[in-house]
């Protein structure tokens, strides 16, 4: 009588930095990682859940497989890609308890930033950029690099969208959105190599009305909004969750809106802790370049109330939510009189007017914008 064939185990126990947990067969390693949570997840830069096919081109997510399995307990003689492995029954996985996974992850790094232009005191993408904190995280105080940086000729793609293709990590995240959210895709990576780059190929502008998404998966500031353009620093901004009944019927109407007082400045589609799109109703929350870029104003929206920030982001400085305003006491000090006002600085200096918004001037603010 032959044997039987068991029946494989409805889940997948697999142990990353000495944590287990049960996962589905075809789980990856690293979306069980984001499960725990925490510092056991590996970064991920080209990887984004809610587009299929990313993954497995930056190799930030490298982990040590130190057992296959339980019915094939060896290691694997390579770190692999989190990402693209599947876990397996038994599965045992090191990643921040794992020298090598230290050593390749500072390595990486270092080549992401091999021709990464130093623009992080201009860059709009400056406080919320991945590249950012993987390398205060990850990457190593100095650089071994000392040759030219790689440049490229600057290109205009449209009304909405700013492109610095020297700041591009190539992580194909807006190729896949052009693909599987618009319908006909007019950009892509030409050349190969060092000479990869991001192009229309024909200088042919991007105007999909879903186009805006692909500043929103960009993980550094090779794709930032125009709109935004130098007008304000993210930090100083005040992130509110807004939704409203929007006519495309492929777009979710669910933002945030980023204010300073009763401006706004930008409007992006919502995240969650791993910087991706947040799901609605099973669907990811994607927006339409409507909603992003023509409807700027408070009374557009019906606003839920302040995002939840991470209270390790910059962005969280000044952004409290439940803090009760210490009491005033000058007044007490003074027998109940009002402090006199020395001068009004908007009277004296003639600089950032109260009748104009700063969020509505078309590109940077300039000097001769408060002259009129």
């Amino acid at each position: 009588m032959a044997d039987e064939v068991k029946a494989p185990p409805a889940n997948f126990k697999v142990t990353i930095d000495n944590i287990t947990i049960e996962v589905a067969p075809g789980t990856t390693i690293l979306t069980a990682a984001r499960e725990i949570g925490g510092d056991v997840t590996p970064p991920a830069m080209c990887f984004y859940s809610k587009l299929q096919g990313s993954g497995g081109k930056c190799r930030t997510c490298l982990v040590e497989v130190a057992a296959g399995s339980t019915a094939d307990p060896r290691p694997m003689p390579k770190l692999v890609a989190s990402c693209r492995t599947t876990v397996m029954d038994g599965m045992i996985v090191k990643n921040i308890t794992s020298d090598k996974v230290k050593d390749a992850r500072a390595g990486v790094v270092e080549f992401l930033l091999l021709n990464h232009p130093l623009d992080c005191p201009i860059c709009d993408q400056a406080g919320e950029c991945h590249l950012q904190d993987l390398g205060y995280e990850h990457g190593k105080e100095g650089t071994r690099y000392e040759f030219p940086r790689r440049t490229f000729e600057k290109e205009d793609i449209g009304p909405y969208i700013q492109l610095h293709m020297t700041r591009c990590i190539l992580c194909y995240r807006c190729t896949y959105v052009a693909d599987q959210l618009t319908d006909k895709r007019v950009h892509g990576i030409l050349d190969r190599g060092e000479h990869a780059e991001i192009s229309t190929y024909i200088s042919k502008a991007i105007e999909n009305d879903f186009s805006g998404n692909m500043i929103d998966v960009c993980p550094v500031g090779a794709l930032t909004d125009k709109t935004f353009r130098f007008k304000n620093r993210v930090w100083f901004t005040k992130p509110v969750d807004a939704h409203r009944n929007c006519e495309n019927p492929k777009c979710c109407g669910k933002t945030t809106l980023w204010l300073r007082g009763e401006e706004v400045f930008r409007v992006t589609a919502r995240k969650d802790q791993w910087g991706e799109v947040q799901s609605f109703d099973g669907k990811p929350g994607w927006i339409c370049n409507t909603c992003r870029f023509d409807k700027k104003e408070t009374k557009d929206w019906t606003i839920e109330g302040p995002t939840l920030i991470n209270r390790h982001s910059v962005i969280a400085q000044g952004h409290y939510v439940g803090v009760i305003k210490p009491k005033e006491t000058l007044q007490e000090v003074m027998g109940g009189r009002e402090p006199l006002l020395l001068m009004d600085i908007h009277d004296v200096s003639e600089v950032n007017k109260l009748n104009i918004d700063l969020s509505k001037i078309q590109g940077p603010a300039h000097s001769n914008d408060f002259n009129k």
